[in-house]
């Protein structure tokens, strides 16, 4: 039977090679079954009753990353990558404006919280972190878009402001920007689930545990550490170190280094500014509600009822994109905080559309409203989606599994 274990990642990247079509399916030997996003580095092998080691992926040159390389097929093949190519072109100026919307308030917050923790109004300060959060949020999307070539019409644009935005985020540009390309390249697969994606296992994976794996996926899949714990440690601990990349030469740990120091010498200065107040009840506080928050959105964008899995064989990615992605309905307002990221179909399908862009997209073919719509109070229902059984197609609950004859 698997173990679930911490395991080292083996993904490759061929920094000198030109953009190939993803990734040659391993044997089902060497396969991943699941990789962790986030809260731990799980992999989980029932083939092979070892820590499984991740497929070697190959990724063009960091200057030109394409960070969803797409099978030719799909591009010939599927009407709405080139529909929504009209919309890829960003504008500088709105880009500037939009940068500005999302740090500006987010440094008004900060100023007044430290002004109030000062004069030993800590409850306001706390208060105040929660819109703070907000912003922060936002930002991190700028950055997201930066990662992907989006927001800035040149490369070295988006690359220097993503590592700029990185260093308030927590989240080491260079790294994060990898491992975002693979899940790009993978949502959806069940042979290449792998970095930057919620563990997710099959139900004929989950019968096959033993007692301890099962409990260790059960506790992953728990509200409280999917979305609390988990969240703090990733942004406080876990992207400290270049994870998933450590055997990938000095590259990966001069990025994560450099945003480290970074980030300590901004803790030194809020710290000498505003005393250790303006960490504790200003800086900590905004981090992990945005980081919470981050997570929740990240989560429903693929975990959610009609979602889609195909093994590799079966698999294409703009029906991975346009099926495996939810759009995510929100109120204007929490459209507004988390940049659209909601409209996630239509991002995974072409990601050089800037956030600011994607409400054009739904207006003009609002056709694509009615895919994958998820409310904000459905949403609340996928916090219990845990397993994919294959036979239906489908997410299920663990209290499924255990009522279903079937299944069980």
């Amino acid at each position: 039977m698997a173990v679930l274990a911490s395991a080292r990642r083996t993904m490759e990247f061929d920094l000198a090679s030109e953009p190939v079509t993803p990734y040659e399916s391993p044997s089902p030997r060497d396969r991943p079954i699941a990789a962790g996003l986030a809260i731990t580095d799980l992999v989980i092998d029932p083939v092979a009753r070892r820590p499984a080691a991740a497929a070697a992926v190959q990724m063009p040159s960091s200057d030109v990353l394409t960070l969803a390389p797409e099978p030719a097929a799909a591009a010939q093949c599927t009407p709405w990558r080139k529909i929504f190519a009209a919309y890829q072109t960003p504008t500088l100026p709105r880009s500037i404006l939009e940068l500005a919307l999302s740090a500006g308030p987010l440094a008004a917050l900060w100023g007044l919280a430290w002004t109030a923790s000062a004069f030993g109004l800590w409850w306001l300060a706390l208060l105040l972190s929660v819109p703070a959060a907000g912003f922060l949020v936002r930002l991190f999307m700028v950055q997201h878009d930066c990662g992907h070539h989006a927001f800035f019409k040149h490369a070295a644009t988006n690359n220097a402001v993503g590592r700029l935005i990185g260093v308030l985020t927590l989240t080491p540009y260079g790294c994060w920007r990898k491992s975002h390309a693979i899940h790009h390249a993978t949502t959806g697969d069940l042979d290449r689930r792998s970095l930057g994606a919620i563990v997710t296992v099959t139900v004929d994976e989950y019968r096959a545990m033993g007692f301890w794996t099962r409990l260790g996926y059960r506790l992953y899949r728990h509200p409280l550490v999917l979305f609390g714990l988990g969240p703090a440690y990733v942004y406080l601990v876990q992207q400290r170190v270049p994870q998933g990349f450590m055997r990938d030469g000095w590259r990966p740990w001069a990025d994560v280094m450099g945003a480290n120091a970074a980030t300590g010498l901004l803790l030194t200065v809020i710290a000498w500014l505003a005393g250790w107040q303006g960490i504790v009840l200003v800086l900590l506080p905004t981090v992990l509600l945005a980081a919470s928050a981050g997570v929740w959105l990240f989560y429903v964008q693929h975990q959610f009822d009609g979602a889609y899995w195909r093994r590799h064989s079966h698999w294409d990615f703009t029906d991975a994109a346009m099926h495996g992605s939810s759009y995510y309905d929100l109120p204007r307002v929490l459209s507004w905080v988390s940049a659209n990221i909601g409209v996630h179909h239509v991002h995974h399908a072409s990601t050089k559309v800037p956030f600011y862009r994607l409400p054009a997209v739904m207006t003009d073919h609002p056709e694509l409203k009615s895919l994958g719509r998820l409310s904000l109070r459905q949403s609340l229902s996928c916090v219990g989606l845990c397993l994919w059984d294959e036979g239906a197609q489908r997410l299920i609950s663990f209290r499924e599994f255990a009522r279903s004859p079937a299944l069980a």
